[in-house]
C-alpha cells in the first residue's frame, strides 16, 4: 500500500510511541487497506481515510495509547464485517486480529461495532437513557473515548454526507456525544461537537454569531491587553511563573445564553474568559492560585455569586480550577486560575491526568488510569440490559414499561422502586404487578431487560416498612414525605383533640406543658408521638385526664417546683463537674457526634456551635433536640421558660469533621490586604477558605467576612490570633 498518504498519522506515532508500535501501526494500515479495498466514503475517498483521521484524534486530542490507535485503524473493518459476514466468518476475522494485534484490540473493535449496531430512536425525553445506553457498551472505557473521536471526525466531515443525514447526526452529536464528553472532562471535544452541530441545526444563528465575533475581535484583544496590565505587573513582581490564555466563549454557549436571557449578541457580556495558568510544583498549587485570585480582586471588583472553587473540591471528572467574574470598565470578565497540570486535565480529561503524572510508560501504570476512567464511567452512567448481550459496565439496569419506554434503575431495585420511578401516585397505590407477564409482589427484584407492569388499588397507602423494600432515593424520599404528611395530619388532629379536651376539663395547664409531661410519662422522645397516639386512639382521653389531674394536684405542683429547683441545681453541679471531672465528662450528658441512632439532634442555626464550644441540648416539640452554645442569644430565655426541656450535652473527644466558621475582619484599606489574609489562612494555617467577601468602608478601612473550615473551636482562637497579627488588621472576631 501507499504509506505516504497517511504520513501525518505515522509521524504522530513516531513522535509518541516506540519503533515496535510504529511497526504494528503500519501492519494495521496494510491489513485495513486490504480489507477495505472497495469501500469508499461519500466524497469518493477511501474508507480508510476516516479510520486514520480517528486514530490521529485518538493520539493528539484524547491522548490514548498503542492499542487504541490500532483499534481505531481497524474499527471499520470489524464494523462492516459484523454487518456483512456470517458468524463463522466474523469469528475467523476476530481470531486473526487477536493473533496479529492482541486481545485488547479485538475487545475495543467489537465494542465499537456493537455501538454502531444500536438503532437510536432519539427524542428529548429519552436522550438521557440512550446516552447511558451508549456508554454502557463500553466494558473497556477506551471504547467510548474512541467512539467520541469517531463522531468528532464525522462531524468535521459532515459536508460530504447526504443532506438528509445532517440533522440526525448533529442532534446525536449535541445531545448524546457532547454530553458524554462533558462527563469525562473532554471540554475541547464537547465544545467542538456543540459548535459544529449548531452550524447544521441553526445555520443562520451560527453564521450571525461567527460574523459578530469576527467584527469584535480587534476591540476584544485591545480590552484584554488593558485588563491584564496591572495583574501581570504584580505577578511578575512576585516572581510567579505563569502564562495567560484568553478563550472566547464557544459559539454554542453564546447562542444558548442569547436564547435563555432573550438578549442579542451585544447583551452577552462574558463573551471571553481570561485564563491565568501557573507553573509551579504540586505543593504550591493551592496557595499560588489563591494568591493570583487575590491579585485579580485587588484591581477589579468580583461578583460574589459567580465565585467557583473547584480547587478545594475538584469535580468528579477531575476538573480543577478557580473561577471568578470581575467588573472592569463596565463589563464582566470571567477569570479562570489554574496550574499547568490542572489545565492539561481540563483540556484532555482523565487521560491527561495520568499522562501528566508520567503514566503510559508501561502496562501497570496504563491500567491505573484505565481503572480510574472505568470508575468515572460507573459513577456517571448506567449499564445496558443483558438482552443486548453486553456485560453491564456498572451496577444499574434498564427495564421497560409495557409500551416499550426505557427506564433506568439501580441494580437490586424492586417493583416498588419502578412504580415510584414512573409516578408518585402509582408508587403510593401499588399493590403488586407483573414482570414478563408473571404476577409478583412489590418486593420483586428486577433484572436487565424485564418488562414491568404495575397493579394498583385506590385504598392502598405507603407503609413505614416500605422503606425496607425500596432502594432508590426517589422512592425513599416519596415514602418518607407521605409518612411525614400523615404524621403532620395526626399531629394536627391530636393537638386539636387535646386542646378541645383541656378546655372542656378546665385544667390549669397549657397544651405545651401537658405534652411535655405526657412525653416524659410515656417515655417517648417527641410530642408528635403523643399526638399520633391520640389521633390513632392508642391512648384514651380518660387516662390522659387522670394523668394530668394527678400532675396538677397540690402535691404534684410541689413536685414540679422541686423538679425545677433540682434541674437548676443539677445544671450548676454539672458545670462544676466539667471543671473538675476527667476528660470523659458527665455520663448523663448527650454526647454530640456519638453513634446514637435513636436520638435525633441538629446544630442550631442561631449560634452555629462547633466542636469545642460549651453547648446544651433543647428538646423541641416537633424537631427533636437542637444543640445550642451556652452563650447563644436564645439560651437565657430557653433556660428560664423551659428548664424541664434542657439537657446537658458535650462533644465526643474523638469526633472528626469540618465545621464552617465566619470571621468578620476590619482592616486598613491597603493594597494586597486580601492577599495577606488568604496567605495566612490557606498557606500558614493550611485551612480551606469557603468564601471571601470584602468591600471598602469609610475612614480608609476595608470590611468583610471570610468563611473558613475548621476542625473545632480550638483552632478558631489560633485563626483569629493569626489574622490580628497581620499588619493593618484592626479587628477580627467570630460572628458565626
Amino acid at each position: 500500500m501507499d504509506f505516504s498518504r497517511y504520513e501525518k498519522l505515522r509521524s504522530l506515532v513516531r513522535s509518541n510511541f516506540s519503533a515496535e508500535t510504529q511497526r504494528l501501526v503500519d501492519e494495521a494500515l496494510a491489513f485495513a487497506d486490504a480489507k477495505l479495498t472497495e469501500q469508499i466514503r461519500y466524497d469518493g475517498h477511501p474508507m480508510l481515510d476516516h479510520a486514520v483521521s480517528v486514530a490521529e484524534i485518538v493520539i493528539s486530542e484524547v491522548g490514548l495509547g498503542r492499542n487504541s490507535t490500532v483499534a481505531s485503524i481497524l474499527h471499520d473493518v470489524v464494523r462492516l464485517a459484523h454487518k456483512q459476514l456470517s458468524a463463522e466468518e466474523f469469528l475467523a476475522l476476530t481470531e486473526e486480529i487477536r493473533t496479529r494485534f492482541g486481545e485488547q484490540v479485538v475487545g475495543i473493535t467489537v465494542g465499537l461495532a456493537n455501538i454502531s449496531e444500536l438503532k437510536l430512536k432519539v427524542s428529548s425525553e429519552q436522550a438521557d437513557n440512550f446516552r447511558d445506553l451508549l456508554v454502557s457498551y463500553s466494558t473497556d472505557p477506551r471504547v467510548i473515548l474512541i467512539k467520541l473521536a469517531d463522531r468528532l471526525e464525522v462531524m468535521r466531515s459532515l459536508d460530504i454526507f447526504p443532506r438528509e443525514k445532517w440533522r440526525k447526526k448533529s442532534w446525536e452529536a449535541l445531545n448524546l456525544y457532547a454530553q458524554i464528553a462533558h462527563k469525562l472532562g473532554l471540554y475541547s471535544i464537547k465544545s467542538e461537537l456543540e459548535d459544529i452541530a449548531l452550524k447544521y441545526l441553526e445555520p443562520k444563528d451560527y453564521d450571525h454569531i461567527v460574523r459578530k465575533l469576527a467584527e469584535s475581535a480587534e476591540e476584544r484583544r485591545s480590552f484584554i491587553a488593558r485588563f491584564l496590565v496591572p495583574i501581570t505587573d504584580r505577578l511578575d513582581a512576585m516572581g510567579v511563573k505563569y502564562h495567560i490564555k484568553s478563550r472566547t466563549k464557544s459559539i454554542f454557549s453564546i447562542w444558548t445564553k442569547m436564547r435563555k436571557q432573550h438578549v442579542p449578541f451585544e447583551g452577552v457580556y462574558d463573551i471571553f474568559a481570561i485564563r491565568i495558568i501557573i507553573d509551579c510544583p504540586p505543593e504550591q498549587e493551592k496557595p499560588l492560585c489563591w494568591t493570583a485570585y487575590s491579585i485579580v480582586t485587588d484591581f477589579y471588583t468580583p461578583n460574589p455569586t459567580r465565585m467557583r472553587d473547584w480547587i478545594s473540591i475538584p469535580k468528579s471528572n477531575g476538573y480543577e480550577s478557580l473561577h471568578t467574574t470581575v467588573s472592569a470598565d463596565g463589563r464582566w470578565v470571567e477569570v479562570q486560575i489554574r496550574t499547568e497540570r490542572m489545565d492539561a486535565v481540563a483540556e484532555r480529561g482523565i487521560a491527561a491526568h495520568w499522562r501528566y503524572k508520567g503514566v503510559g510508560q508501561g502496562a501497570q501504570t496504563s491500567e491505573m488510569w484505565l481503572g480510574r476512567l472505568r470508575e468515572l464511567l460507573e459513577d456517571t452512567t448506567h449499564s445496558l440490559a443483558q438482552r443486548f448481550d453486553a456485560k453491564p459496565a456498572s451496577g444499574e439496569i434498564f427495564v421497560f414499561t409495557p409500551n416499550g419506554d426505557l427506564r433506568k434503575l439501580p441494580e437490586g431495585a424492586t417493583l416498588l422502586d419502578f412504580a415510584f420511578d414512573i409516578h408518585t401516585s402509582l408508587g403510593c397505590t401499588c399493590v403488586g404487578g407483573k414482570v414478563n407477564q408473571r404476577a409478583v409482589s412489590i418486593r420483586e427484584v428486577l433484572h436487565n431487560g424485564d418488562i414491568v407492569e404495575i397493579l394498583t388499588q385506590k385504598n392502598q397507602t405507603p407503609k413505614a416498612d416500605w422503606l425496607n423494600v425500596v432502594t432508590t432515593t426517589k422512592a425513599r424520599t416519596k415514602i418518607k414525605s407521605f409518612l411525614r404528611e400523615e404524621q403532620a395530619k395526626h399531629t394536627r388532629m391530636g393537638r386539636e383533640e387535646l386542646e378541645r379536651k383541656l378546655k372542656n376539663w378546665k385544667l390549669a395547664i397549657t397544651i405545651d406543658e401537658a405534652i411535655a409531661y405526657l412525653v416524659k410519662y410515656f417515655k417517648l422522645r417527641l410530642g408528635t408521638e403523643v399526638y399520633a397516639m391520640i389521633a390513632t386512639q392508642k391512648i384514651d382521653f380518660g387516662s390522659i385526664k387522670e394523668i394530668l389531674s394527678r400532675h396538677l394536684s397540690g402535691e404534684a405542683a410541689e413536685e414540679r417546683r422541686a423538679a425545677a429547683a433540682e434541674a437548676e441545681r443539677q445544671k450548676k453541679a454539672d458545670a462544676a463537674q466539667r471543671e473538675t471531672a476527667p476528660a470523659g465528662g458527665s455520663q448523663d450528658a448527650l454526647v454530640i457526634d456519638d453513634d446514637i441512632s435513636k436520638i435525633q439532634y441538629k446544630l442550631a442555626k442561631c449560634c452555629n456551635p462547633i466542636k469545642g464550644d460549651d453547648v446544651f441540648g433543647f428538646i423541641t416539640i416537633n424537631a427533636g433536640i437542637t444543640i445550642h452554645r451556652t452563650d447563644c442569644p436564645n439560651a437565657r430565655r430557653m433556660r428560664e421558660n423551659y428548664p424541664y426541656r434542657i439537657i446537658e450535652a458535650r462533644w465526643r473527644k474523638s469526633a472528626e469533621g469540618a465545621f464552617r466558621v465566619t470571621i468578620r475582619i476590619i482592616a486598613a484599606d491597603t493594597t494586597g490586604m486580601a492577599n495577606h489574609i488568604t496567605e495566612v489562612i490557606s498557606h500558614d494555617l493550611k485551612l480551606n477558605i469557603r468564601s471571601l467577601a470584602f468591600e471598602a468602608a469609610s475612614g480608609g478601612t476595608l470590611r468583610g467576612t471570610v468563611a473558613v473550615e475548621v476542625p473545632g473551636a480550638s483552632v478558631v482562637n489560633t485563626l483569629i490570633h493569626s489574622i490580628l497579627h497581620i499588619r493593618g488588621v484592626q479587628k477580627a472576631y467570630r460572628i458565626n
